[in-house]
């Protein structure tokens, strides 16, 4: 052990002497342990933005997407449908669930009334589909338990009422019938540039204050709505967010459970477990090939520096040998100086790199904002200081192994 404490600290007492001549190459090695451990991170990074905006597509992993569709022409919506919803996510312990229904409702705006696309779903639709508005909020549990319906809209809509934000507290007014007013709570992104006007309502709201039929609810003593019937039967499909090692398992059960409350429609279950495991692979490698390849320009430079001081030293290492050093202890040496040189260069690059991704919005580079912001990988930090000891270890084997074969004699005549 003294052996090697003294062995690391002649090296760094080499380094202090040769400081300039080390200097100039540490530069390069410095910036590639940068590139190789910024270009690490940013791979996480890049595959934390695909996983996101592919949920915000088809929804976290795993998720359950149950659809029924009626077998004949007079087949009616079960009953039970709702209910057995209910008891799905009792009996399986699911945390996280939507119902999803698309239909269309009466909106009152400025130039006039007309049908617009509303979507019914449960609040749980904002976790399952990393829903994030850009203006106000999405729906929360307290909003179920609320006296009027509140609605999430697109930019689309919030324009088609003569408005850009939510300051005013707008509300809206649904149904032709019997209009009841809705608060706008939240604002979504169009999807696409000139979208059509879309509003989203919590299902159980939609049905209590808007009615099957999109006209509103009737008051009074003026009896129930009556369903449209240029509206086909249809239920609600169902987004169930379940673990992926028991995803096929409840598969199978929640499609039995379903069909077993809707004689007469098909019921089908389907699910989004994809394997990225080839694009994850992909974007590793390519990070690690440009990483290696920037760090390969910098050992290089090294190996020139070490293969110069080296020659200078001749006389030194033929003196020391001719003392009684050891051939081992002089390749050690000479190799531990290029190591201890790229550890401290190592550590520069690392903590660049952590500077780097930490103070710049690299993540507006993806096309959005990444919701769940990976921390920066520790093992971006391992790959950048072992790829640093590799090449010190690489560049000092060289000149080492020159050092080693100098004979003494030579060495002193020198």
């Amino acid at each position: 052990m003294t052996g090697v404490v003294g062995a690391i600290v002649e090296a760094w007492g080499e380094l202090r002497i040769h400081k300039l001549r080390v200097l100039l190459a540490l530069i390069g090695v410095a910036c590639a342990v940068t590139a190789i451990t910024g270009v690490t991170a940013l791979v996480s990074m890049l595959n934390q933005s695909f996983k996101e905006q592919t949920e915000r597509q088809s929804g976290r992993v795993v998720t359950l997407n149950v659809n029924a569709w009626s077998m004949g022409e007079n087949a009616t919506p079960p009953t039970g449908w709702d209910a057995e919803f209910d008891r799905v996510l009792e009996r399986y312990d699911i945390t996280y669930a939507s119902r999803n229904e698309w239909t269309q409702a009466v909106v009152r705006y400025p130039d006039g009334t007309r049908a617009t696309q509303v979507q019914a779903v449960d609040a749980d639709l904002g976790t399952i589909n990393r829903i994030v508005p850009v203006q106000g909020r999405w729906f929360t549990d307290a909003d179920e338990e609320a006296m009027a319906p509140t609605l999430v809209v697109n930019e689309a809509f919030l324009e088609a009422q003569g408005l850009s934000d939510l300051s005013s507290h707008p509300t809206v007014q649904l149904g032709d019938r019997a209009p009841v007013t809705a608060a706008v709570v939240g604002v979504l992104h169009d999807d696409w540039v000139d979208a059509e006007p879309v509003a989203y309502v919590l299902y159980d709201q939609f049905h209590r204050w808007i009615g099957p039929d999109g006209s509103g609810m009737q008051s009074g003593g003026s009896g129930p709505v009556v369903p449209n019937p240029m509206m086909p039967p249809q239920v609600p499909s169902m987004y169930l967010w379940v673990p992926t090692e028991q995803s096929t398992d409840l598969g199978d059960q929640i499609k039995r459970d379903m069909q077993a409350v809707a004689p007469g429609w098909e019921v089908d279950v389907q699910d989004n477990n994809y394997n990225t495991g080839g694009l994850d692979r992909a974007t590793k490698w390519v990070g690690i090939g440009v990483g290696a390849f920037a760090l390969l320009l910098g050992g290089l430079g090294l190996v020139n520096i070490a293969l110069v001081t080296v020659r200078y030293r001749i006389r030194e290492i033929g003196i020391r040998r001719s003392f009684g050093a050891t051939s081992g202890r002089v390749f050690f040496g000479v190799m531990l100086e290029s190591v201890v040189a790229t550890v401290v260069a190592g550590l520069v690059g690392v903590v660049l790199a952590v500077a780097i991704i930490k103070n710049v919005p690299v993540e507006r580079m993806f096309g959005s904002g990444i919701q769940d912001m990976p921390p920066f990988p520790v093992s971006a930090a391992l790959v950048g200081m072992a790829a640093a000891v590799a090449v010190g270890a690489l560049a000092g084997l060289i000149p080492a192994i020159v050092a080693v074969r100098v004979k003494v004699i030579d060495a002193i005549r020198y």
